[in-house]
């Protein structure tokens, strides 16, 4: 009977995370805006200009004043990760209204947008290759479920020019990414079906010259709490 319900609640996330690839994809699609990276096997965004120069710099001084040494989920191998990064408060009018923006722009319900994080790498620091979405393996599966299920889409912005290092990397496609002030990624960690996509693999190289700041907004299958 356990096995039955956790099949069944996986048959219904996944309708419910093509159903949100679909609405994202339609939206950012009509978008003069963004502009769809053309590479195989991975839905991705990019918009330029997201955020001013002055934006940045507010962002940069919130995530100076909430970093601390990033954590990864419990069971997974932390060492990959050595930025230091901290979750903006939600509440801030100025966050809210950049969080907004961010939402209006991919036309998701702003109930699935996890709480912004921001990152900050040092020279040396990296982020190793990785998954933003779960998989059912893992030990905190079930209880990322009551909390909005899987995760869907995540959109990141970078938000300094980085002297050297510090590029997104996708690791299982031809694709590479430097830091660029105000810009804002955004991708599909699921296939079109609402199957996990193993091309959404990805890494933050290690930055050899200078800092990198960046934010990212994870949204999931549901509501997320």
């Amino acid at each position: 009977m356990t096995i039955f319900n956790r099949k069944s609640a996986i048959s219904s996330e996944q309708k419910s995370l093509r159903q949100v690839g679909d609405t994202v994809r339609k939206r950012l699609s009509g978008d003069p805006g963004a502009y769809r990276i053309p590479v195989d096997g991975l839905e991705i965004f990019g918009v330029a200009d997201f955020f001013t120069w002055d934006e940045c710099a507010r962002l940069i001084a919130i995530v100076d004043s909430v970093a601390r040494p990033s954590h990864t989920y419990k069971g997974t191998d932390g060492s990959g990760r050595t930025s230091y990064s901290g979750d903006v408060d939600p509440f801030d009018p100025f966050v809210l209204m950049l969080q907004r923006r961010i939402d209006d722009l991919m036309g998701i319900d702003p109930t699935f947008g996890e709480t912004i994080q921001g990152q900050r790498y040092t020279p040396g620091q990296e982020f190793r290759s990785h998954y933003d979405h779960f998989l059912p393996s893992q030990p905190f599966w079930d209880s990322e479920q009551k909390r909005g299920g899987q995760r869907s889409w995540t959109a990141m912005a970078y938000l300094n020019h980085v002297e050297e290092g510090g590029i997104t990397e996708f690791t299982r496609l031809d694709l590479t990414i430097p830091p660029q002030p105000g810009a804002l990624l955004i991708w599909n960690n699921m296939k079109p079906d609402g199957s996990p996509n193993p091309n959404a693999m990805h890494a933050g190289t290690p930055v050899v010259h200078g800092t990198k700041y960046v934010l990212t907004r994870w949204y999931r299958a549901r509501p997320w709490s």
